[in-house]
């Protein structure tokens, strides 16, 4: 028998060994952490598409509801095109305020911009439900909402074992949703942010 045939068990258990040494010392795959269930949008500012009430103290005729046109603009009464985009809700309302007040219309008009759909901003649902796409983020839109536009889940999701995924800070984060304690009022249904991806994985049999 020749030296490395000899030896040769014995070095399979010691490489067996290491590897698990190298396996326990590392650690299972970090698993996504549960999400916040209040957010607060990381980017409100309005953009192409977005559907938004203007509401006017004491004026009901002034307001209306809006969308934002491919050059950034709204039409309003009295003043026409006037640019919104990358303006958030209150700045948008002070800049419809302050127009109406400069061009002599209103003296001290109480505004409020309420938007209603970011259609500027999207959210996507992938995998185990009947539709899956990306969606424009509605105003409060949250994780079973969103899975809600895309058909829902099909009949081999994990509901319970749903990813959000996000960017934040430079960061992508994981966080994991049991959509099934939601459905049963048992959890909150967190609230999504634009660029958000719901995933739903499939059950193993």
């Amino acid at each position: 028998m020749s030296f490395t045939s000899g030896y040769a068990p014995l070095l399979r258990v010691v490489s067996i060994h290491f590897f698990t040494a190298i396996l326990v010392a590392c650690g299972p795959p970090p698993s996504p952490s549960t999400i916040p269930t209040t957010i607060e949008a990381t980017d409100t500012t309005l953009g192409t598409g977005d559907v938004f009430d203007v509401r006017v103290y004491g004026e009901d005729a002034l307001g209306g509801t809006y969308m934002v046109e491919a050059d950034g603009s709204v039409h309003l009464p009295f003043v026409g095109s006037l640019i919104v985009a990358g303006l958030d809700p209150g700045q948008a309302a002070d800049h419809i305020a302050k127009t109406w007040v400069d061009g002599g219309f209103l003296t001290n008009p109480h505004v409020s911009v309420l938007v209603k759909e970011y259609r500027s901003k999207r959210v996507s649902v992938l995998g185990a439900v009947s539709r899956p796409g990306t969606f424009p983020l509605t105003a409060g839109m949250t994780v079973v909402q969103a899975i809600s536009l895309a058909g829902g889940f099909s009949a081999i999701a994990n509901r319970a074992a749903t990813v959000v995924t996000r960017h934040q800070q430079g960061e992508t984060v994981r966080y994991r949703v049991n959509a099934d304690a939601v459905s049963q009022g048992r959890e909150e249904d967190p609230g999504l942010r634009a660029g958000d991806i719901v995933y739903v994985p499939e059950r193993v049999f």
